[in-house]
């Protein structure tokens, strides 16, 4: 077929023309233009592609942290610029106002961290107020400790193991609170008394206790991790190196051209994506564990037998806060006739043990349900009694739905409680050995609350 062009022409791939006598190549004209689409589309799908998998590889979280102020912060409540108050409340010293968790924007991490060094802080602010205000000693764990080996501590009493009376055990719950602590987190954003042991520990010798004091989280001494490349050139330095045969064959060229190749790309690929990695990288720790202190059940069954089976204490008292609670029942498990012949009343408060699990048997059972009061967070009034569905303990609700406040809500109520099973316990003592002696008196009570 002849086609008649007058005027045909391409300036940078736009074809043009002056005269097209035929349908054809007014067709074709929308062709090419949709074959450069095309090419354009396809250009587009695999740059799209190229950069959703540049950012799948790229974590963003690490990417925000690349401008995070560095991770320093006080080691001292002075250096904070906060102190508590007469009333026992943490405030700036300068401001007034209580602490902010958020004090940089969009910086959660940092935040955190910082709180968490406020907190160790806190933690030694404790202790210190253990040893000065209430004259308690540590007690270093295991007893036969060795000079290298990694220790914990408990806080002891001066009559701790010869008073004849009474002895008040206290077992805070699991997480990052230490000997002396309920919540960390009510000891910083309320007071010191709602967050901390040292009400019940100086209300226990006023009323004549001897007094010991757990430390059912420190379980293991954190170490800093040697690095791998430290490791292996530790192991290479240890090994005896066997000198190359120089009659052996040597690597061909090829072969180590392809690794050098290879080396060099992972070594490019690392510094890429090292510029969107944080530049604080944590140090990597590893832990040791104490030795028979490694978890809060192993450490509360352990100072039960080295500390409080030797104490001279008539009557034991026990105050156990969450897993504290759980952990008592697993030394009652362990220890059942030693715990039932030496403790007169436990106060469990919000406990998260449970004796179907924990398969407690029904002696244990009925032990509970004489010797034992739980205060749980609930809506209802102090005291009030709150069903339950497990066969143990009675449950009585601690005036607040706030876990970390039973303990001290429930404080007064505590020690009244001790009191009546004090006063039960020296009852039954005095009936005649004839009788069966049984704790209705102290049930009847219960049913008060």
């Amino acid at each position: 077929m002849m086609v008649e062009i007058s005027t045909f022409a391409c300036y940078d791939g736009l074809i043009v023309c002056d005269t097209l006598k035929t349908s054809m190549l007014v067709r074709a004209v929308p062709c090419i233009f949709l074959f450069f689409f095309l090419n354009m589309a396809q250009e587009d799908k695999e740059k799209t592609t190229a950069l959703k998998d540049l950012l799948s590889r790229i974590d963003l979280d690490e990417l925000m942290k690349k401008d995070e102020p560095p991770l320093t912060f006080p080691k001292t409540l002075e250096e904070f610029e906060y102190a508590f108050n007469e009333r026992g409340q943490l405030r700036h010293t300068k401001t007034g106002e209580a602490f902010i968790f958020n004090y940089r924007e969009d910086l959660h991490r940092w935040n955190q961290k910082r709180y968490e060094a406020l907190g160790e802080i806190i933690t030694q602010y404790v202790y210190q107020r253990l040893e000065e205000e209430c004259n308690l000693t540590r007690e270093i764990l295991p007893v036969d400790a060795t000079e290298d080996e990694p220790k914990s501590f408990i806080y002891l009493s001066e009559d701790a193991l010869s008073n004849r009376d009474k002895l008040l055990v206290l077992i805070q719950g699991s997480g990052v609170v230490r000997a002396g602590q309920w919540a960390r987190r009510l000891i910083i954003n309320e007071d010191m008394d709602s967050g901390s042991q040292l009400p019940f520990i100086k209300r226990a010798m006023e009323e004549g206790y001897a007094v010991m004091v757990l430390n059912p989280n420190e379980n293991y001494l954190e170490v800093e991790k040697q690095p791998a490349a430290a490791a292996s050139a530790a192991v290479a330095a240890a090994t005896p190196q066997q000198e190359a045969s120089p009659e052996g064959p040597e690597e061909p060229a090829e072969k180590r051209e392809r690794k050098e190749e290879r080396e060099e790309r992972g070594r490019k690929k690392r510094d890429f994506y090292e510029k969107y990695r944080n530049p604080q990288k944590e140090t990597e720790t590893e832990h040791i564990p104490i030795r028979d202190n490694s978890t809060p059940e192993e450490h509360t069954l352990y100072v039960w037998e080295n500390f409080v089976s030797r104490a001279a204490a008539r009557n034991i008292f026990v105050v156990a806060h969450s897993y504290g609670g759980l952990s008592f029942v697993e030394l009652m498990i362990q220890r059942e006739t030693e715990v039932k012949n030496r403790v007169c009343a436990v106060a469990m408060t919000d406990s998260v043990h449970n004796v179907w699990h924990q398969e407690a048997g029904k002696s244990i059972l009925e032990w509970l349900q004489e010797r034992c009061c739980n205060w749980v967070s609930s809506s209802e009034p102090l005291d009030t009694l709150v069903e339950s569905m497990l066969p143990d303990c009675p449950r009585v609700s601690a005036g607040t739905e706030r876990h970390e406040l039973t303990s001290w809500r429930s404080f007064h109520s505590i020690f009244k409680f001790f009191a009546d099973a004090l006063e039960a316990q020296e009852s039954s003592d005095l009936q005649p050995s004839t009788t069966v002696t049984t704790r209705s008196a102290n049930r009847i009570k219960h049913d008060e609350i």
